[in-house]
């Protein structure tokens, strides 16, 4: 009885949007909308991301720490519909949207809100990774009214990448790295990080290793054996805000001393949450590509 309420509801908020349907197709179907959502919720922090940064408010977010950056985009009292991994359903019908968004940690959850309101799955493939993320950014820009900020928002980060692009040849040969909870692990081409290498060009100071979402395991004699003149380093705990040793006290030891990376002091913190929390919203792509470009040019 309560999904077929459910399922009644979506019908009559798809049917009460004015105007024009137009088709949207998204990772996991498509959708017909009828005029600019007014009530949409985000579970997913790269969409969040993304649609803040066009200047919508959004009616319901999930809960946990969202990147400093979105500091003054999201308001204290806006409601907090459940997590990333698990949205609250009495929260969200109670919310009463006309849109939810759902993405990579949340996309299993898309049958499900599914039910509650028109929704989309805004998934960004590994494969066509920065295409995905700017059609993205498209899609929203159309769904809500905001081309011509979307259009701006690409132009901003297409000069930052073609930045990136050109001082990329200097930094030599580059190893990028997470650490959680008192491990490492190293992301080459095609890793949940590959952009860094596939799209950026910076070279890898390995190749071969493990491309799932864990990427490769290593140790401080992995690092020392490869050598990298540049570590790019995403701390995780940091992201997350979790207590324990930091990335910077776990690469303080001997072996990475002996790198030309620690020797030249070109171990560069990527911005965790724009890395690890929502990295395909375009104002962590923009912050990510400039910062490792800045750092970059001023070694250079």
């Amino acid at each position: 009885m309560l999904l077929r309420t459910l399922a009644a509801l979506s019908v009559a908020l798809a049917a009460a949007l004015p105007g024009q349907a137009e088709t949207y197709d998204h990772a996991q179907g498509s959708i017909n909308l009828s005029g600019v959502p007014q009530r949409v919720l985000v579970f997913d922090v790269a969409a969040l991301d993304t649609l803040t940064a066009l200047g919508v408010a959004p009616a319901g977010v999930p809960s946990g720490r969202l990147p400093a950056y979105m500091a003054d985009r999201v308001a204290d009292d806006v409601p907090r519909v459940g997590t990333q991994f698990e949205p609250d359903i009495e929260a969200s019908f109670a919310a009463r949207p006309d849109l939810i968004i759902v993405g990579g940690r949340s996309s299993a959850k898309y049958a499900d809100v599914a039910k509650l309101a028109p929704a989309i799955d805004l998934t960004v493939p590994r494969d066509g990774y920065l295409a995905g993320a700017r059609r993205n950014v498209e899609m929203l820009g159309r769904m809500f009214d905001r081309q011509a900020e979307a259009a701006a928002l690409l132009a901003r980060y297409d000069a930052e990448v073609a930045a990136l692009r050109e001082v990329a040849p200097k930094a030599g040969r580059v190893l990028v790295m997470l650490t959680s909870g008192g491990r490492m692990s190293a992301h080459g081409p095609g890793s949940r990080f590959g952009v860094i290498h596939d799209d950026y060009g910076l070279t890898p100071a390995a190749t071969g290793m493990d491309t799932g979402t864990h990427g490769q395991a290593i140790s401080p004699e992995f690092i020392a054996t490869t050598n990298p003149d540049w570590l790019l380093v995403v701390d995780r705990d940091a992201a997350i805000g979790r207590e324990g040793e930091g990335a910077a006290a776990l690469l303080d030891n001997e072996l990475v001393h002996k790198t030309t990376a620690w020797q030249k002091g070109q171990i560069l913190y990527l911005d965790a949450a724009a890395w690890y929390v929502a990295p395909a919203g375009i104002t962590a792509l923009t912050l990510g590509a400039r910062q490792i470009r800045d750092a970059i040019a001023a070694a250079n």
